[in-house]
């Protein structure tokens, strides 16, 4: 039996591990506004990294901009670097959660992983790396379970938004829900906006790797999901480039994580809770002609680029010309944040109250929208916050035992959507 343990026999209920990194910094904020959250209205957190200096320009950056000076005395600094076992051991074990936004995660993440699990911390990750989610549930699922842990992978923009958004979309649809299509759009302001480079550096390691990721699937062992109902059909032919009506603008398949994620969590609730799978397919809205040029061009470069040592290289030291400006290595501007947006449009289909799935075609839709303020730097760090919240005050609605779950499958039964709603993610039914 997984067990959270809320009480005073560790001096944290968080650990923001990576926080004076891009991400971290807004984690930290997030942190800070919710405080009255936690565990009987109160929270315990500190912050962790490899410097102190850097943690404390962090929270004297976090005091200034969210008028909160207690921040520079109140808040703990633990001194934690992923090259060190024995000092992650050391923050993992004054944790109930180590939220880790140390990346990118296939080359930092499982040595924070493996202390987790070995010192029976609860860990919650951003990552949007399927290769590396897939291998920490191969490799630690079992020891998780054994020392009941939960591990709880893509818990911030990749991919909470679609994974707890088709299943917003199941629990509205009266009947059963048998297929599932998003479309993914996002817009910025007069200033504009980017992403900070930690994500195209995941992006290439992922692309190139792409072969090992498929030998991983095959470890599992997994039989196909059943298919019930209509076979969902593929948009795109050869150019995986399509006009989508949904979004009324050009689109293509959504490279991210979503797919696998809600895959692995239609897996998990079909073989723990006997509920049918959710066919899915994710698309992204990229916008007119002249989008689709420079998307054409940036995609023609990073794929020949990506296969040789040179080429990643080139493509690390110049995120920005070879992106369009669509990366760049100091990320948005606040201003540029508090522009942007972003919608997922979910399209559900399947068989109304008392129809066979298993007889003739689809007899109902639905249409379901999850959006929200801008996507990386405070979508993300507000789903990383509230999935911990959740994890600290519902514990009984969690699974059962411990593991490496999706959200998903660790938030099925909880409330989460709910607090999302409170905090400016938007679940709806259109």
């Amino acid at each position: 039996m997984a067990k959270v343990d809320t009480s005073s026999s560790r001096p944290y209920h968080i650990v923001i591990f990576g926080a004076s990194g891009f991400t971290g910094q807004f984690v930290v904020e997030e942190v800070a506004r919710i405080v009255s959250e936690g565990p009987n209205g109160t929270l315990k957190w500190a912050v962790a990294g490899r410097s102190r200096q850097k943690l404390d320009k962090v929270l004297e950056q976090a005091a200034g901009a969210l008028g909160k000076p207690e921040l520079r005395t109140e808040v703990e600094v633990i001194v934690a670097d992923v090259g060190e076992p024995d000092s992650l051991a050391a923050m993992c074990k004054q944790a109930v959660i180590v939220l880790n936004c140390v990346g990118p995660y296939r080359f930092w993440g499982e040595p924070v992983v493996k202390a987790c699990v070995e010192n029976r911390a609860h860990c919650i990750d951003i990552c949007g790396e399927p290769q590396f989610l897939e291998s920490m549930q191969l490799n630690y699922n079992s020891q998780a379970a054994d020392e009941g842990v939960y591990i709880v992978g893509a818990c911030g923009f990749d991919s909470i938004p679609a994974d707890m958004g088709v299943l917003y979309t199941r629990e509205q649809f009266k009947g059963t829900l048998t297929a599932v299509e998003s479309f993914l759009t996002a817009s910025t302001g007069p200033e504009g906006g980017s992403i900070n480079d930690g994500t195209w550096k995941s992006a290439i390691y992922g692309f190139a790797d792409s072969g090992k990721l498929r030998s991983l699937r095959k470890k599992f062992g997994h039989k196909p999901l059943p298919v019930v109902g209509s076979k969902i059909k593929r948009r795109y032919r050869e150019l995986a480039l399509f006009y989508s009506n949904e979004v009324q603008q050009y689109a293509v398949p959504f490279m991210g994580a979503d797919p696998s994620v809600v895959k692995r969590s239609q897996r998990f609730l079909l073989e723990e809770h006997q509920e049918t799978p959710v066919q899915y397919g994710a698309y992204a809205g990229v916008g007119g002609v002249a989008n689709i040029v420079k998307m054409l061009l940036a995609g023609m470069m990073f794929w020949f680029l990506v296969k040789f040592d040179f080429g990643r290289n080139l493509l690390i030291k110049f995120p920005e010309f070879f992106s369009f400006g669509f990366f760049s290595k100091d990320g948005p501007t606040r201003k540029q944040m508090e522009g942007s947006s972003f919608q997922f449009a979910f399209y559900g289909e399947g068989y109304t109250e008392g129809q066979d799935p298993s007889q003739g075609q689809p007899n109902a839709k639905i249409r379901t929208l999850v959006q929200g303020p801008e996507a990386g730097y405070v979508a993300t760090p507000i789903a990383m916050v509230q999935a911990a919240i959740t994890i600290l005050n519902e514990p009984t609605a969690l699974p059962k035992k411990g593991g490496v779950y999706t959200p998903g499958a660790t938030f099925a039964r909880t409330t989460l959507v709910e607090r999302l709603n409170k905090h400016g993610i938007q679940f709806s039914v259109i």
